[in-house]
């Protein structure tokens, strides 16, 4: 399969409980990773993740599923339609 561009952004929603889950699984699909922002949004006990990536369709796949799987996270992603 060909890499395609794209990003995935997240909310955490009690990040003090489930950052870890959270970048444990980042640090496992960091090779396809390109750019990472997190915001902590304190007054809503939450964080958003905006992530790039560049990969196939079944890594990205894969990387979203752990990540939805998660209890407290939303999930979603977009890819260049472009390979």
């Amino acid at each position: 399969m060909k890499k395609r561009l794209g990003f995935v952004g997240i909310i955490v929603e009690n990040r003090k409980e489930q950052a870890g889950a959270v970048n444990v699984l980042l640090s496992e699909f960091g090779d396809i990773i390109v750019g990472r922002m997190g915001v902590p949004y304190h007054e809503r006990n939450c964080s958003v993740i905006a992530l790039i990536v560049d990969a196939d369709t079944d890594k990205v796949g894969a990387l979203t599923g752990k990540l939805g799987k998660i209890p407290g996270i939303s999930v979603k992603s977009a890819l260049s339609k472009v390979a």
